[in-house]
């Protein structure tokens, strides 16, 4: 059954994730991603990455203007399987808690919440102040999940790559696509033998 992702990047640090969580949803099949790029997010990605919009494009198979406010995804009715925001800026993160709409984005997000269907955010700011807070709380009140991309390192990452992967397949848990070999998954601590 084909499932339908949307992914946004906002201007947040941290676009890394979106692209990533592009380049991995590709590989799989039953997946059909939808993208978001704010103008802010195509800034950011340039100068972190050297990917330019028509670079994140090519990644999705379906790319959404971020002021278009008749795209499918502006509507309930066209159902989607879940949406990430990848980076999450503190102003989109705004905009979703209090259902402004102002951008497809928002818009997006907002559908999400209100069809009931799994709405992540990775919000990439340090450190946060009580409206950041309350905003993600509220967020967390509507349903949506708040995923700040944190390294672990019981893992022992070595490289970005190793870290950026966790925190994707981490994500990509979150909203049910287990079709992935991006996380050493937690087995206990080698040296415990205790059966009790």
């Amino acid at each position: 059954m084909l499932k339908r992702v949307v992914i946004a990047i906002t201007g947040a640090t941290g676009c890394i994730y979106g692209v990533r969580l592009l380049q991995v949803l590709a590989d799989l099949p039953e997946v059909e991603t939808h993208l978001i790029l704010s103008p802010a997010g195509i800034i950011t990605a340039e100068h972190e990455t050297g990917f330019d919009k028509k670079a994140i494009s090519v990644l999705a198979d379906v790319c959404h203007r971020h002021k278009d406010f008749g795209a499918s995804i502006s509507s309930g009715s066209f159902p989607i399987h879940s949406m990430v925001v990848a980076p999450c800026s503190m102003n989109t993160l705004g905009s979703i808690a209090h259902g402004l709409d102002n951008n497809l984005i928002s818009r997006a997000a907002g559908v999400t919440l209100k069809e009931r269907r799994t709405l992540v955010l990775m919000p990439r700011e340090t450190p946060l102040h009580l409206v950041h807070l309350r905003n993600m709380a509220l967020v967390t009140e509507m349903g949506g999940i708040i995923a700040p991309p944190v390294p672990s390192f019981y893992q022992h990452p070595t490289t970005l790559e190793d870290i950026v992967n966790q925190t994707v397949g981490r994500t990509l848990d979150a909203i049910g696509i287990d079709t992935h070999d991006l996380v050493k998954r937690w087995e206990g601590l080698r040296n415990n033998t205790s059966k009790g």
